[in-house]
């Protein structure tokens, strides 16, 4: 049978109330194809683009300014750099690779895919080099001392989970050994409270950091995927039940940024953007890895709504939230807005969200795209933020003008919008 008449055959079968339409328009209701917005579309690929124009793939002397293809063309190794943030080793890199390998796809740019192979390729093929002649006292001013060092779940958390997406069409023999260095790593070397809970060593022992529900489960649930061991998905699992235990505020709907482990327990002071945009990323990169049935899902489910719920109380007009989320003088960020409208509009499009919340999603991607310049440079994000307990050092923290932390979030959250567009 030919193509054309199989298909006119089954449009048919599958609709014979469409032939009223010729005496009655609209008695059968096809729905038209979805629009997608083109403001959206020219957005993303213009901070995509951007990433390609940007990347330079070279190392910068700061003490000269001279620019080296190589490190071991460099006179002298101390003050060398790389020189474009896009084509470091840092948490940062792993969520930009992430969504440039999901705007390959959405986008139909295969360029992107080629960008994430050849910046992680940049970082094997130097880090040994560094590492050979690494000064442990000189801890992170080396370029990819996040690589070889891995002391936090910053170093390698992110970056391994963009590793195993990577892997999937780049069989580079050098990926998988890295990632289960850093499984290792996670599950048998990393600093741990006593009922299993990932922390850090600073600011003072055994720190949890909300951030660090993004450094560790999209990774660990990821591996549950790659490996079929199911104790890397009961970590992420007991990671996201305990972080909402030590961090989350019933109050407020809230998560603090940081909790101490000394003096009795306490959480830091700060209700702090972009950390609960990292918790709640993370809380929606497991459930979409979490197996029909699993016992824990409902609670999980109704953690995330929770979260969700909290955090729609503190959008501004503007479709933004703020710095510091219950506080309406501190500045309109941009990174924990983007982190927000994805988990939102993917909790939606999952089925995870009742699509009443597809409002609070366009509403935060509207204020996102507010934030984005034609050439793709990103204003209003937060730089590299530590905790603190002085609200003072998050009203001051500075935005640089398409600060790293930004990038990977404003594409998430685009190319989620143009999912639930469609």
């Amino acid at each position: 049978m030919d193509a054309p008449r199989e298909r006119r055959l089954r449009l048919r079968k599958t609709c014979r109330l469409c032939l009223l339409l010729v005496t009655a328009p609209g008695a059968c209701a096809v729905p038209a194809r979805a629009q997608v917005d083109p403001a959206t579309v020219r957005a993303l690929r213009a901070v995509a683009d951007g990433v390609l124009r940007d990347a330079t793939f070279d190392f910068t002397d700061s003490a000269t300014g001279h620019r080296y293809t190589a490190p071991e063309d460099a006179p002298t190794l101390s003050q060398l750099s790389v020189t474009s943030t896009y084509n470091d080793w840092r948490y940062w890199n792993g969520v930009l690779n992430l969504a440039m390998l999901r705007a390959a796809d959405a986008l139909h740019a295969a360029s992107y895919a080629d960008f994430v192979r050849r910046s992680t390729a940049f970082a094997f093929d130097h880090a040994a080099f560094f590492a050979a002649r690494y000064a442990f006292e000189d801890t992170y001013t080396y370029p990819f001392a996040e690589r070889f060092e891995m002391l936090e779940l910053d170093d390698y958390g992110a970056e391994s989970a963009s590793l195993i997406e990577l892997a999937a069409f780049d069989r580079d023999p050098r990926y998988r050994p890295y990632v289960d260095s850093a499984a290792a790593f996670a599950t048998t070397r990393q600093a741990r409270l006593p009922d299993g809970t990932l922390a850090r060593y600073r600011p003072r022992p055994m720190t949890v950091w909300a951030d660090d529900l993004f450094m560790s489960v999209p990774f660990l649930a990821r591996m549950a995927v790659l490996t079929g061991d199911r104790r890397y998905l009961d970590d992420a699992v007991r990671q996201v039940l305990n972080f909402h235990s030590h961090l989350f505020d019933a109050r407020s709907g809230l998560m603090y940024h940081n909790w101490y482990s000394d003096g009795g327990g306490r959480p830091g002071a700060a209700f702090w953007g972009r950390a609960n945009g990292w918790a709640l990323m993370a809380q929606v990169e497991l459930l979409d890895r979490l197996p029909p049935g699993h016992p824990q899902r409902d609670t999980l489910v109704a953690l995330f709504r929770r979260h969700v719920a909290g955090l729609a109380r503190y959008q501004d007009t503007t479709g933004l939230w703020h710095q510091l989320l219950d506080r309406s003088d501190s500045f309109l960020e941009t990174s924990a807005s983007a982190m927000f409208t994805y988990a939102i509009a993917r909790g939606v499009e999952r089925g995870y969200l009742d699509s009443s919340w597809t409002a609070v999603a366009r509403r935060g991607w509207a204020g996102v795209l507010t934030r984005i310049r034609p050439d793709g440079q990103i204003e209003g994000t937060c730089a590299g933020t530590g905790v603190s307990d002085d609200l003072a050092d998050y009203y001051r923290r500075p935005t640089p003008l398409n600060d790293a932390h930004g990038v990977g979030p404003v594409l998430l959250a685009g190319l989620e919008i143009l999912r639930l567009g469609r």
